[in-house]
């Protein structure tokens, strides 16, 4: 399922797929597919954008025991490219945000996509 949906074709829609890697395996097709180094290509064909976004569990262990700030740590290390991958693909499809619907008086409404 991760293969067809991280294809250059799955770059084409409007999803992120999130992968933690879980145990002491080497993770190196993993780290391929979250193309942060290298977009990865099916027959030749680049994929569009970076849909995937991968980081391994152990790599969040808190050594002294804190549990809540490795989760932490760790939720926001797998959410952090969400944003950015949004952005792209509305950029890519040509899509504008709307404009705020209130503007207080003496603000300057500013949108930059």
């Amino acid at each position: 399922m991760v293969c067809s949906c991280s294809s250059p074709q799955g770059a084409k829609l409007p999803m992120s797929i999130i992968i933690v890697g879980v145990g002491q395996a080497e993770f190196d097709a993993m780290v391929e597919l979250d193309g942060d180094d290298i977009r990865i290509s099916s027959r030749g064909k680049l994929a569009e954008r970076d849909i995937v976004q991968f980081v391994p569990f152990r790599d969040y262990m808190d050594r002294t025991g804190n549990h809540v700030l490795s989760m932490a740590r760790l939720a926001k290390d797998v959410l952090a490219e969400i944003p950015d991958q949004l952005i792209s693909y509305m950029k890519s499809r040509g899509v504008k945000p709307n404009p705020s619907p209130y503007t207080p008086p003496g603000h300057t409404h500013h949108t930059q996509i």
